[in-house]
């Protein structure tokens, strides 16, 4: 994979754990790309015989630009977050939105004939929007800060995109939240505020509430959800299951989505075990934990 930063990412665990479940001997490494080179980087897979890539920030439309061919949905996206050297030819895919979709299935939950709600418009909002119009939503509401881009990113959902403020989520049957509000580290206007300042009262029973963030797992949106009786689901599932569609473009065996699931799981439990190392000091250290 290439991203700028790469360290954080859990893809090295969840692809490692599938290529040994599969009796495969490859191997899946993260290589930090600086800003500017990623469509070089992409380019450069033909004379390095790497079979697939995985491409996250800042180099989604960078890695379309490398590409020989773009799927439907790749091309319909301007971007890639997947490529395959096919006999030299790249062919570039975006497996995020239906690895959403493919998220919400293993609940058991459809967006066919349903009224969703997408908070965001940047490349994940985007993917996901696109994708809840190809599986059958009845609508699919978009807020953002500007509404030029609202509707530009509702319209990726054909006839049943359109735009939205947060009072449409008293309706929604699903609420996304496609921005970075909730995730450590990202602090906002307001102790606990919610995504456009979204009011906890709208949310409730028979609504499902989901948060693409899965760091921390529990977001104040999740938790505020929760607590009015809504059911709710984090990130981790979606970046389960668009891996698990990676794996299947370029090894043509189906996924082992289970066993990377436990090692997402893991590898996030030796993180946090970790994180309350640190916090800890050990015997002898009078200073703060280096």
């Amino acid at each position: 994979m290439i991203g700028d930063p790469v360290g954080h990412s859990l893809s090295p665990a969840l692809h490692n754990a599938a290529l040994v479940e599969l009796g495969l001997d490859w191997a899946y490494l993260a290589f930090p790309v600086p800003a500017g080179s990623g469509q070089a980087a992409v380019a450069a897979m033909v004379d390095l015989g790497i079979r697939g890539l995985s491409v996250t920030m800042p180099h989604k439309a960078g890695a379309a630009k490398a590409c020989h061919q773009l799927s439907p949905l790749a091309e319909r996206l301007g971007v890639v977050n997947t490529v395959t050297n096919v006999g030299g030819q790249l062919v570039g895919d975006s497996t995020d939105g239906p690895g959403f979709v493919d998220s919400l299935a293993e609940l058991g939950w459809s967006p066919a004939g349903k009224r969703c709600l997408v908070l965001g418009a940047g490349g994940s909002a985007r993917a996901v929007v696109l994708a809840l119009g190809a599986a059958g939503a009845e609508r699919v509401e978009v807020v953002a800060r500007r509404p030029e881009q609202a509707l530009e990113v509702a319209a990726l959902a054909g006839d049943a995109g359109m735009v939205a403020t947060v009072d449409a989520a008293d309706a929604a049957d699903l609420v996304v939240n496609a921005t970075p509000v909730g995730m450590a580290g990202v602090t906002v206007d307001g102790s606990g505020e919610l995504p456009f300042g979204l009011e906890p009262r709208r949310l409730g029973p028979g609504q499902l509430v989901a948060d693409l963030i899965y760091a921390p797992a529990t977001t104040q949106l999740l938790a505020s959800a929760r607590a009015r009786g809504a059911g709710t689901c984090n990130g981790l599932g979606m970046l389960v299951h668009q891996a698990a569609r990676q794996v299947t473009i370029w090894t043509g065996r189906d996924a082992p989505v289970e066993v990377m699931s436990a090692a997402a799981l893991l590898e996030l439990g030796k993180r946090a075990e970790m994180g309350k190392l640190r916090e800890v000091p050990q015997q002898g250290e009078t200073g703060p934990p280096g």
